[in-house]
């Protein structure tokens, strides 16, 4: 019995050295905005003023009622929640502070899908789209505008930037293995197709035109196993580009989460995502719109506007991504060294 007694003792401490080093299981939803429940378009930053985590996202409001056409998805704050405890638990920390001037459109401005990336010089730079007001419908220019922050709150020196055309949204910024800075977005004028932009010092920007022929949005661009990707919106799942040199691309046969799961808010395509590579694992964070799905699907309601953000490690087999969104995610995202 003192034997048996040994060996669950032992088992029990594996079990719990093999949980510590996964990290805690991430909540089902990972997050819903408390204020407008629309949480979208989500990026992951490390706060080393506040030591957590910061998740920026698209706040549209899908509870405010009387809004017609698509006036609930403009006129959207930028809002900021954190996690303590490496990703697994979200709070609502209010919204990032963007001083805009009035000829993006003042008080009525509309912000979407910002990345942020920390400077060599210290400061953080967010790349935003920007819309000047609050339309009914989507025939409205937009552009990406890059702001400075040295505190991740308070964002200034507003800066537009010359790209393809001026209807361009969702940008991604990740720095080349040179040091140099690379911007992926999406060209509506192109059929939604996705450009990119190159710049030595995150000042000078050239648009350098079409990443790879496809259609979707919300590009998020990464380098893991010694691979350039770049993860699409296709609004029937993500599609997956993979590069050796992020020239060249290849799409991935399958796209990932294209099946609705079955788990809190999750029953609905994986949307708009960001990834982030924690050592050599990587985590990537999207967002639902669960009330899209059911008898109800079809009306326009705060149910069917909602949207939740919600997480799943990356796996990597045969040289491609998967994911497996029916299993609980351990999470332990590791600040940057």
């Amino acid at each position: 019995m003192k034997t048996v007694g040994l060996f669950l003792a032992f088992v029990f401490f594996v079990q719990s050295v093999l949980a510590a080093d996964t990290g805690r299981v991430a909540t089902k939803p990972l997050y819903r905005d408390p204020v407008y429940d629309g949480a979208a378009d989500p990026t992951v930053i490390w706060n080393p003023l506040v030591k957590r985590w910061w998740m920026f996202y698209t706040n549209r409001r899908a509870n405010v009622p009387g809004l017609s056409g698509v006036t609930w998805v403009h006129g959207t704050p930028i809002g900021i929640a954190e996690s303590a405890d490496g990703g697994a638990h979200w709070k609502y920390v209010g919204t990032a502070q963007i001083n805009l001037p009035a000829a993006y459109g003042g008080t009525n401005v509309t912000c979407w899908a910002p990345d942020v990336t920390r400077a060599p010089d210290g400061t953080w730079q967010m790349f935003l789209t920007v819309v000047p007001g609050i339309f009914e419908d989507w025939k409205h220019p937009r552009d990406i505008v890059q702001l400075t922050s040295t505190n991740l709150l308070h964002w200034t020196g507003p800066k537009k930037l010359s790209l393809a055309s001026d209807r361009v949204i969702d940008p991604s910024i990740l720095q080349m293995p040179d040091r140099t800075w690379r911007l992926w977005y999406n060209d509506e004028r192109t059929g939604k197709s996705i450009h990119y932009a190159d710049s030595p010092d995150l000042a000078n920007w050239t648009d350098k035109g079409l990443a790879f022929k496809s259609r979707g949005e919300g590009p998020k661009g990464f380098r893991w196993h010694d691979k350039f990707w770049v993860i699409i919106d296709e609004w029937k799942g993500l599609g997956v580009f993979r590069s050796d040199d992020a020239n060249a691309w290849a799409k991935q046969p399958a796209n990932l989460l294209t099946t609705p799961g079955n788990g809190a808010d999750d029953q609905d395509i994986g949307r708009h995502c960001d990834v982030v590579v924690s050592g050599d694992r990587a985590f990537l964070f999207y967002f639902t719109q669960p009330g899209r799905h059911g008898p109800d699907e079809k009306k326009d309601g705060p149910e069917q506007r909602r949207s939740s953000i919600q997480v799943v490690e990356l796996g990597f087999k045969d040289g491609w991504l998967t994911s497996d969104r029916e299993q609980p995610t351990a999470i332990s995202l590791l600040p940057p060294r």
